[in-house]
């Protein structure tokens, strides 16, 4: 599939009912037939574990490994297999340097796994926390370059906001951050699958995400991008995994003080369990398939439409430079009115509740009827 081209609707792939308008990917993505049935597929070496041989303790996860940094433009020797965004930053967190006196970047009411690793590390080094406030016109990415300053040491950060979409420029900031010598560390799990992103441009010390919404897997599954410069770090746990030589079993006791290549020492335990890994996989795969850009094109062409309209009934956006193409946070001059998000389950439209917004996130399963329902509820609220 060719740059840029717009995909068709894709809802005959997803089990989701035509009286279902469900609009929160960025809640929770649902799950494709072909991620139930690889996910199926995986649980049957454990149903029948004579069948389940020791290489199917690696495959598996060395797939996820390889269409992971196929999706980032890495290599699969800097991706580590992870279950969750607190466990990919705690390993940045424990590994990052900070002085005392050192500040660590962060965004106003960021998500609070980038969050609470960072104020514990500043607790214990001596540092603190700088709190980007959010933008008055939006812009999110002059507002992160101007507190940047010489005590800045460590940005966390994410791509887009996750309570409206307010988006950051990571490649300027990025060069940023580098010129100050400080390290960047994001979360791009409201990203990574719905816009495109290269660690080469980009350039993070760390990048994780969970799959679980916009890469569209299962729970209890993530990534990890180390750049190569950290990758002789402390992992979080030392697995027998993650020591070399461990896919021979019958030498396990020959203990090694040596780690398996690259990033793989930061693998979390247990990570061969093939139904939760081969969904993940499949998910991805099918990305891929699509194209990240051609998702973020589809995406971002059906908001911009959806977002004039919002604001031809008086609610409050970023401006369309300002706002990730696959997220539409809708603001109220005021409050929320009263009941809105019980109105919209009542009537199978699921959208989710930020702050003052309310967040409305589609993705190729939604129709144009979806959409309309949604509206005919928020006229409702507006007359």
């Amino acid at each position: 599939m060719s740059k840029n081209q717009t995909i068709d609707c894709q809802r005959a792939l997803f089990d989701i009912p035509d009286n279902i308008a469900y609009l929160n990917c960025a809640y929770m993505s649902p799950l494709m037939g072909s991620v139930v049935a690889a996910m199926n597929k995986g649980t049957q070496g454990k149903v029948h574990p004579w069948t389940y041989t020791p290489p199917d303790f690696v495959a598996p996860s060395e797939e996820f490994r390889r269409l992971s940094a196929r999706l980032i433009n890495a290599s699969p020797h800097d991706i580590a297999v992870i279950p969750s965004v607190s466990y990919g930053i705690q390993i940045a967190a424990n590994n990052l340097p900070l002085s005392k006196g050192g500040e660590i970047l962060v965004l106003d009411e960021q998500f609070p796994s980038n969050v609470y690793p960072w104020r514990e590390k500043a607790k214990q080094m001596g540092g603190s926390i700088r709190t980007v406030k959010r933008p008055t016109n939006g812009d999110w990415t002059s507002a992160v370059l101007d507190a940047i300053n010489t005590a800045t040491q460590i940005l966390a950060l994410p791509a887009n906001h996750w309570a409206d979409g307010g988006c950051l420029d990571l490649e300027t900031i990025g060069k940023a951050a580098r010129a100050m010598g400080a390290a960047l560390v994001l979360d791009l799990t409201q990203s990574l699958g719905a816009m495109p992103f290269d660690v080469q441009r980009v350039q993070p010390d760390y990048m994780v995400s969970a799959c679980y919404k916009w890469l569209m897997g299962p729970y209890t599954m993530g990534m990890v991008y180390i750049a190569p410069k950290w990758q002789n770090g402390t992992p979080l746990e030392q697995t027998w995994m993650g020591r070399k030589g461990a896919e021979n079993f019958a030498s396990l006791v020959d203990y090694q003080d040596a780690y398996q290549e690259g990033a793989r020492r930061f693998d979390m335990g247990e990570k061969s369990n093939a139904g939760q890994v081969s969904g993940a996989s499949a998910a991805i795969s099918q990305l891929l398939d699509w194209g990240v850009e051609n998702i973020s094109h589809t995406l971002g062409a059906r908001n911009a439409k959806l977002a004039d309209r919002a604001r031809d009934l008086g609610l409050v956006l970023p401006e369309d430079k300002y706002r990730s193409p696959h997220y539409l946070g809708l603001g109220f001059p005021k409050n929320i009115p009263n009941g809105l998000l019980d109105m919209c389950t009542a009537q199978n439209i699921f959208v989710s509740v930020r702050g003052n917004s309310v967040r409305v996130t589609p993705h190729l399963y939604n129709t144009d009827a979806d959409i309309e329902r949604l509206f005919t509820v928020l006229e409702s609220v507006r007359a």
